[in-house]
């Protein structure tokens, strides 16, 4: 009797372990017995072997995710921060604690620097503003004490009007009287030009 369950829940392991195995995709399922990729390289190496380009995308993606470090030419691995635009120096393919904390150290010592450099940059736009209204309160105060040395013509005092002549004096009449003689001088006198033709 215990023979026939010891072989009935034999039966029924390996019927569970079969379905099992018959759900797993199949490339989940073949890389349980496979290395796994010891560096971004290998495994970019791996990803370009699938069939299609989704595949190829997503086990790239995968491959950045598990591995920061790239290898150099000499030996040894290196490390691109995108944030400082800079590569650092790592032993693996990911960077140990001790090297990450370096990692996160030159960045902080870089906000700082950027940080300083905004400050100077703010500070110099202000002196040069300063600078140009100092240089334009100059230039005003320039051209007022110009205005001032600069005579401004002064109105000439109004004559007194004569007083209304009285009609019949000699003082009134007498610019009417020359006035009409100039007249008859040029009617008798003759101009020079007829005078030579004639």
């Amino acid at each position: 009797m215990s023979f026939v369950i010891a072989s009935r829940s034999a039966r029924l392991l390996l019927g569970l372990t079969a379905g099992l195995a018959l759900l797993m995709p199949a490339h989940a399922h073949a890389q349980w017995w496979k290395r796994a990729p010891g560096d971004f390289e290998e495994c970019a190496d791996r990803a370009e072997k699938y069939a299609t380009r989704q595949e190829k995308t997503a086990a790239l993606a995968e491959c950045n995710a598990k591995f920061a470090g790239r290898r150099k030419a000499g030996g040894g691995y290196t490390y691109y921060d995108f944030l400082q635009d800079r590569s650092f120096d790592i032993a693996g393919p990911n960077p140990t604690p001790e090297e990450q904390k370096k990692i996160d150290e030159s960045y902080a010592a870089y906000l700082a620097n950027q940080r300083r450099a905004n400050l100077a940059a703010e500070a110099a736009a202000k002196q040069q503003q300063q600078q140009e209204q100092r240089q334009q309160q100059v230039q005003q105060v320039a051209l007022r004490t110009e205005a001032e040395r600069v005579p401004v013509p002064v109105e000439r005092p109004k004559q007194p009007r004569p007083k209304a002549c009285t009609k019949g004096s000699f003082s009134c009449e007498w610019p009417r009287l020359s006035e009409s003689l100039n007249e008859l001088k040029k009617l008798f006198s003759p101009t020079p030009s007829k005078a030579k033709k004639g």
